[in-house]
């Protein structure tokens, strides 16, 4: 328990930095605005997120694009592309440097491939009904960057000296905002992708650094190429830049409280809490990324365990929301890839052993999600039971059907009851490939293994 409890103040760390807790949104004035209608296809999408150097041995866009039947096979909408240009050699961390710390903007890395071979991949994506969105950090670059031919894109310091974002960011070199032609440099570079190579949006890397007004105007030019480009801050807990400018933040605040959970130091209904709090806050509309993994964090695997890993993420193919999956999760990788691992290439294992079926669970609730709209969009009720330290009991619900998910967030077999839940018995079990559940029980009654769950199907109308 001490090694998960450091790793949960890590990711605190983390969280205050990008602005993810409650507090952080306490003194923004916009706290009440309405959020951005999202375009459908990112509302009903599931998304994926690839680091192109890990996603396959040769780390490049065809080793992708030899992957998308099995991507579009697990059911995936949408990938997103960690960045995909050449990163900095000057002052850069570990063997190959964050893809973060980007020299151009226009070019891809070479170790990926070409241009041809990324416009091929969006291409091949398409045909198959994907979305691809790009990741762009807008709001640094590499000390090495091609636009230090403009030092006047640049933040400088009292002795006029070019400076990171924060001190520890030492590889990157902040960008100046207040500097018209950094403006147009940075929107005529976001609509060239879109223009020219037909991505469907952009992943924005520490929006918050940049000015929300820059968000706004480039927006407004990218939809005048494609109406329903989607753009994505990785920020938390602002509401005003969904309301400005973008259509999905993180939810950050529910990964927090899912980790404190599953670490045994918060109850259950702390995950319904927050929740709660993130709908008063930020009010309906508003679109958020369920996530367990990604690749700023130790994997999910290692930091929840298997078992705890799966239990999570089928929590948040449960909720309302996009939910992602990242890099070789659905095989229950556990290849590391945070700091330090983020300048350095450790590829996916991609068929390790002593795993449960995960691609197949995970494919068949994600044909469950697309099948039931409830699943999307319907309403969300979170309903006690009598071991609610413990165990989630979610409804979903619109005038069509009514789905019951159960989960045991604890290593400790439960046996409980569902409150408030009428009508029991035209409940029906979901049948998930690759997954077994316990037989000995009738609602409202339960019984869970460790990290267990269960889901129930009802037809209320027609």
């Amino acid at each position: 328990m001490k090694t998960i409890s450091q790793t949960l103040r890590c990711l605190l760390l983390i969280t205050l930095c990008l602005g993810w807790l409650p507090s952080a949104a306490s003194a923004d004035p916009a706290t009440n605005a309405a959020a951005r209608k999202s375009p459908d296809w990112l509302r009903a999408g599931v998304m994926y997120e690839i680091f192109p150097r890990d996603f396959s041995a040769g780390g490049d866009f065809n080793g992708i694009t030899a992957r998308l039947d099995e991507l579009k096979d697990l059911g995936v909408d949408i990938l997103w592309l960690m960045p995909i240009h050449p990163t900095g050699e000057k002052l850069k961390k570990g063997t190959l440097g964050s893809p973060y710390s980007v020299r151009d903007f226009y070019a891809v890395n070479p170790a990926y491939g070409t241009l041809d071979d990324f416009k091929r991949l969006v291409t091949e994506a398409h045909k198959r009904g994907m979305k691809v969105v790009m990741d762009i950090v807008a709001g640094h670059t590499a000390w090495d960057s091609v636009m230090m031919a403009h030092p006047e894109f640049y933040k400088k310091d009292a002795d006029g000296k070019i400076h990171p974002p924060y001190p520890d960011w030492t590889d990157v070199a902040e960008l100046d905002y207040g500097n018209a032609d950094l403006r147009r440099y940075m929107t005529d570079m976001l609509v060239h992708w879109l223009k020219d190579f037909g991505v469907d949006g952009f992943r924005c890397d520490t929006a918050f650094t940049v000015p929300v007004d820059f968000w706004e105007s480039a927006r407004a030019e990218l939809a005048k190429v494609n109406p329903q480009v989607a753009i994505i801050t990785d920020s938390g807990a602002k509401p005003v830049l969904l309301s400005k400018a973008f259509d999905m933040d993180y939810a950050g605040n529910l990964f927090l409280s899912v980790n404190q959970v599953i670490a045994g130091e918060q109850p259950a209904s702390l995950i319904a809490d927050s929740w709660q709090h993130t709908q008063e806050q930020f009010g309906a509309g508003a679109l958020h990324l369920r996530y367990t993994d990604h690749h700023n964090l130790t994997r999910a695997t290692v930091r929840l365990g298997l078992e705890g890993a799966l239990a999570a993420q089928v929590l948040m193919l449960s909720l309302d929301g996009v939910p992602l999956f990242y890099n070789g999760m659905e095989v229950g990788d556990a290849t590391e890839s945070a700091d330090p691992a983020l300048f350095e290439k450790m590829p996916v294992f991609w068929n390790p052993g002593g795993r449960p079926a995960l691609r197949e669970i995970y494919r068949d609730l994600i044909k469950l999600r697309k099948q039931y709209p409830v699943l999307r969009e319907g309403e969300v009720v979170w309903l006690k039971n009598s071991v609610g330290e413990d165990v989630l009991s979610i409804l979903r619900r619109d005038a069509k059907d009514e789905f019951l998910i159960l989960i045991n967030l604890s290593s400790r077999r439960m046996t409980g009851s569902v409150d408030e839940l009428t009508g029991t018995g035209d409940f029906q079990p979901v049948t998930v490939a690759g997954w077994a559940y316990p037989l000995d029980h009738q609602l409202p009654d339960f019984k869970l293994n460790g990290y267990g769950w269960m889901i129930y199907h009802r037809t209320v109308g027609k």
